[in-house]
């Protein structure tokens, strides 16, 4: 199982990986098969590049160029596929330098973040060929997701399914995916060997796990999460039927460690493969800038890393010395630049505007704003890019500001519900061997959440406490629940109408916010589309 991490668009450089993978899979492990994941070839999700005139010239030269190579192994691999008009999703076997089999997908995913059915034509029939002897059906990820595809393979006469797949993290996807697997194995009565991508491409993280499971339903190889290799697969003949042989079973991690990783990995494919060689964000002394920046020393090292203290009349003593406690104990580049002088020249040039209106928060957007513009311009000089730090709960809510605290180019939070926050925090925290060696100062977790910028500000003078709005956004954002379901589960009224109406008001700016790990079934992005002008009312 060749779970790897391929570059959309990159055709040629996926080309060279697969060609060496494979070379590796003979050399190293002698093996028969190796399988690589849906779409290898271009990248998972390639999107509308699949509509360039050159994207099937570009995969049928590397097509060409990998039956040219003549390896002596069989190559499953995932790829677009022309024929007779129509564009499909298909896996190829590849092997004595041809092509000995094209099968199609048949069930084409078109909801959450999927958009198949927008390029591809389904497949209506079965894949079964001989590979050593053995008959093997192919399926793609979503076929597995329902029976049929599975029972028409067996009917097919097929031995063992060996499924590719591009299936993306979401928080316990794991689990899904192994109860799942075990169904159908079970239904199918036959063993599945499943390969999954693994990497981060734009919000998407793709966790690996790859596995293999048995005519009975047990998991007998577990590849390891968010961990790209080739992970080996043994089938042998049991009392006249193939079978699994047991194999290496990875460790399962917990809900943090899992989505620790793929907050980590989401980021460093992201400023990878887009050519960033460093990272910088303003810490702030707070809980959401401080797990933000432990996440970009964990995913790229502290010397891609700059944290920016920039102090204000508001910001407290306590922020500042948290703020640099905690870039010393990484070991980043600190630095701390006051934002009074260009705040009070904004202030300066606006006056006419301004006069006789009352301070509002308007002043508070603009020591924000005053923030945004120098972490832009660090960006810009230094080619550096910006992490901004909102969470989940805040950008629901709008409780962040407009080319301000929005402005950047990657938000590792986005999709991070405030109280995930916290655990996840000391979560990073229990990683060390001991208390003095925490990377998150334990005062940044204890102290009220604050934007400070006003005196004496905390986050709970504007918004319900944490727990229970973000239990509310859970089942109107995710779970698509009314008002009246949610205030029928308890909640007050008008707190369940304020926080939704918020939400609702608040679209115009998650659509100019930038992107950030999708961890979640419905994370503000290619999750969740709607209109930002609208008459929809709250209600039932």
């Amino acid at each position: 199982m060749a779970q790897k991490d391929f570059l959309v668009g990159d055709i040629q450089g996926n080309t060279a990986q697969v060609l060496e993978s494979a070379q590796t899979a003979i050399t190293e492990f002698k093996a028969d098969v190796i399988v690589f994941p849906e779409l290898a070839l271009t990248g998972y999700p390639p999107e509308d590049l699949l509509f360039r005139p050159s994207m099937m010239i570009r995969v049928n030269r590397a097509l060409a160029e990998i039956q040219a190579a003549g390896l002596d192994i069989v190559i499953i691999l995932g790829h677009p596929w022309h024929e007779n008009g129509c564009l499909f999703n298909a896996a190829s076997v590849i092997h004595g330098g041809k092509i000995l089999a094209n099968y199609a997908k048949q069930r084409l995913p078109n909801y959450q973040v999927f958009d198949e059915r927008r390029y591809f034509t389904p497949g209506e029939k079965p894949c079964v060929v001989r590979i050593k002897g053995i008959a093997v059906a192919l399926t793609i990820c979503e076929d597995m997701w329902v029976p049929e595809p599975g029972i028409q393979a067996r009917e097919a006469g097929a031995e063992v399914i060996i499924t590719i797949n591009a299936s993306p993290f979401h928080t316990n996807k794991l689990m899904e995916r192994q109860a799942l697997l075990s169904e159908r194995a079970e239904q199918c009565r036959l063993p599945i060997i499943y390969t999954n991508l693994v990497g981060g491409q734009d919000e998407l993280v793709f966790d690996g796990a790859s596995m293999a499971v048995g005519s009975d339903g047990r998991c007998r190889v577990l590849a390891p999460a968010f961990s790209a290799g080739l992970f080996v697969v043994n089938l042998a003949e049991h009392a006249g039927c193939m079978e699994i042989e047991q194999g290496e079973i990875a460790e399962i991690q917990s809900i943090e460690a899992s989505i620790y990783q793929a907050l980590t990995l989401g980021l460093q494919d992201y400023a990878g493969k887009n050519g960033f060689k460093s990272v910088v964000l303003g810490l702030s002394g707070g809980i959401d800038s401080a797990l933000t920046l432990a996440i970009a020393v964990d995913a790229l090292g502290a010397e891609k890393v700059q944290a920016v203290m920039m102090p204000f009349t508001y910001t407290s003593q306590l922020s500042v010395d948290l703020a640099r406690a905690q870039a010393t104990r990484l070991g980043v580049h600190f630095s701390t630049i006051a934002i009074k002088q260009p705040f009070d020249a904004f202030s300066k040039v606006l006056a006419p505007e301004f006069a006789g209106l009352a301070e509002d928060v308007t002043e508070q957007n603009m020591q924000a704003r005053c923030r945004g513009v120098i972490l832009m311009a660090i960006s810009n000089k230094k080619g550096a890019l910006v992490l901004t730090t909102g969470n989940k709960s805040e950008i629901a809510v709008g409780y962040s500001t407009l080319y301000g605290d929005m402005a950047g180019g990657f938000d590792v939070l986005k999709d991070v519900a405030k109280t995930l926050v916290y655990r996840l925090a000391n979560y990073r925290n229990q990683l060390e061997p001991t208390a003095a060696q925490w990377v998150i100062p334990q005062a940044v977790i204890d102290r009220p959440p604050s934007a400070e910028l006003a005196p004496g500000q905390v986050d709970q003078d504007n918004l319900p406490p944490y727990d229970q709005l973000d239990e509310i956004l859970e089942l109107y954002v995710e779970k698509d629940f009314s008002a009246h379901e949610i205030i029928a589960r308890g909640y007050a009224q008008e707190t369940v109408r304020r926080v939704l109406r918020l939400v609702d008001l608040n679209e115009y700016k998650r659509r100019q916010s930038p992107i950030g790990v999708r961890l979640t079934k419905r994370g503000f992005g290619r999750d969740r589309r709607y209109p930002i002008t609208s008459g929809w009312q709250i209600g039932d």
